[in-house]
């Protein structure tokens, strides 16, 4: 199974710079999509289909245009999970998981702390996931936690370290995913890639991306029941759709 995790930063301005060639290229079996800023009524939805997706799924914010995630499936799962189930969480349209025979798999988008109102909700929504997940570990062991973090764990997934009072790389932050990681999850690109230094979202100020001048934000998090079915995991950095790029984590099931 071929994942692939994508914050597309507004799928319709995606789908506008080749989004669908190169999905149709890149080929996963399962994408998972943050911050699609988009209904699911806003869009062609046959466009999905003809790409090879005929099951797609859509958890949008109460907001119009605003965060939102979605999955894309070959294959129809057996169950679709619309977010938490914790309305201070689901407002926002932030969680949406697929079942299928042996795994799971979801879309997370966990937010930015963009000022101190908004890192108050972050550390809230932290929090309550971890135990959300802890929770649901319990009836599905083996998940597959996709999506944009928000958060570089450990100095190499940071092009500049010395950046410790930015949230994104804030002491409290890089606890609550060391956290979660010991909590029986595997960050599958640096359990593959453990001494490579590679990014997967790049501020659209001062050429950033062009100087590589990244954070490492996106994760496919695996259950620590699966670590012998990873294979490869891998980020894309020439697709080029968004301030993010995809990565992707591949199984042998």
């Amino acid at each position: 199974m071929k994942i692939i995790s994508y914050n597309v930063n507004g799928i319709r301005a995606a789908l506008k710079k080749g989004f669908l060639d190169w999905l149709q290229v890149a080929n996963p079996d399962v994408i998972c999509i943050q911050e699609t800023k988009a209904h699911k009524e806003q869009l062609e939805l046959s466009l999905f289909e003809e790409a090879g997706y005929p099951f797609h799924y859509w958890f949008s914010a109460q907001k119009k245009g605003y965060s939102s995630v979605a999955i894309f499936c070959k294959e129809k799962p057996k169950h679709i999970a619309y977010g938490t189930g914790i309305e201070s969480m689901d407002f926002e349209g932030r969680n949406l998981r697929v079942d299928f025979e042996g795994i799971s798999v979801m879309s997370l988008y966990l937010p930015s702390g963009t000022n101190v109102d908004r890192l108050n909700f972050k550390l809230n929504y932290m929090d309550q996931f971890q135990e959300y997940i802890t929770n649901l570990k319990h009836e599905i062991p083996n998940l597959v936690i996709c999506g944009d973090y928000n958060i570089c764990h450990e100095e190499i997934d940071i092009h500049n370290p010395k950046m410790k009072g930015v949230s994104g790389f804030l002491p409290e932050e890089r606890t609550w995913i060391r956290n979660f990681i010991d909590s029986g999850f595997i960050d599958s690109f640096r359990f593959k890639n453990p001494e490579r230094q590679e990014f997967s979202w790049w501020s659209y100020r001062a050429n950033a991306r062009a100087n590589n001048k990244g954070w490492r934000l996106d994760y496919a998090m695996v259950s620590a029941s699966l670590q012998n079915k990873i294979s490869r995991a891998y980020i894309l950095p020439e697709a080029k759709h968004s301030d993010h790029c995809p990565i992707a984590v591949e199984l042998n099931l």
